[in-house]
């Protein structure tokens, strides 16, 4: 199986769902019926052109314009601008921390403001 070669070739660990138990990765299974619901129940394709430029219509509007609750209803692009800012402070924090132009002399001793 073309799966299981690929996995142990990068070193994914394989983790198989027993069939009837979708509760093993909830995850998924809830974006695999909201996909079946929202985008492939909806038409019925006359052309896989059709359906391939139909798919990714809807990942768009998924990955980048619908809020998600687990985001804190935000899109996931806001999310990751947010995400990559937050970083970004926190880094620049961090530098200007350890910088010799935040010390200051007590005494004999240089310590960190």
């Amino acid at each position: 199986m073309a799966v299981l070669r690929w996995c142990q070739h990068t070193g994914v660990e394989w983790h198989y769902i027993a069939p009837g138990k979708p509760t093993q990765n909830a995850f998924v299974d809830s974006f695999n019926g909201r996909f079946r619901d929202e985008c492939l129940n909806d038409t019925l394709y006359s052309t896989l052109s059709e359906a391939r430029s139909t798919i990714s219509s809807w990942r768009e509007d998924y990955n980048q314009h619908r809020q998600h609750s687990a985001l804190g209803n935000i899109t996931p692009a806001e999310f990751a601008t947010k995400s990559t800012l937050e970083k970004q402070a926190a880094q620049g924090q961090n530098e200007n921390q350890d910088s010799p132009s935040s010390w200051r002399r007590l005494g004999s001793r240089v310590i960190p403001q």
